[in-house]
């Protein structure tokens, strides 16, 4: 459980990166909606794979590389799926767009990114 709660407040921290760098895009710079939710989770993602390696998951004995590949690998399915979401509740449900994003990320967050990272990217016997 306390790995969990460690992965939980990486999440939040690096999903306050991602958001303040999406309205930023968005709102400031005037980018798509959807433009700016990729690049708020790709600065999002280099913030999350940071503390989870050295801080949650303590699984600095493997080689960043590999993981950081695991990672970019999983990264894009969370990516696909977050705009997948955000793109269905703003266009079809007319949801605002930071409400949408708000919303699948915390599905994608809980059922997808968690069980991979721990099991997957960050996977040592350490963590198991």
């Amino acid at each position: 459980m306390h790995k969990f709660l460690k992965a939980q407040l990486a999440s939040l921290i690096s999903t306050l990166v991602d958001f303040s760098f999406t309205f930023f895009m968005a709102e400031i710079c005037h980018q798509y909606y959807l433009t700016a939710v990729a690049l708020g989770a790709i600065v999002g993602a280099v913030v999350n794979f940071s503390i989870n390696r050295y801080w949650s998951f303590n699984a600095t004995d493997a080689s960043v590389q590999n993981q950081g590949f695991k990672y970019a690998l999983v990264w894009v399915g969370s990516l696909l799926l977050n705009l997948l979401g955000t793109y269905v509740l703003t266009q079809f449900f007319l949801v605002n767009y930071l409400l949408s994003k708000t919303i699948t990320a915390v599905c994608v967050g809980l059922g997808f990114n968690y069980t991979l990272q721990k099991h997957y990217v960050f996977a040592t016997k350490k963590n198991s």
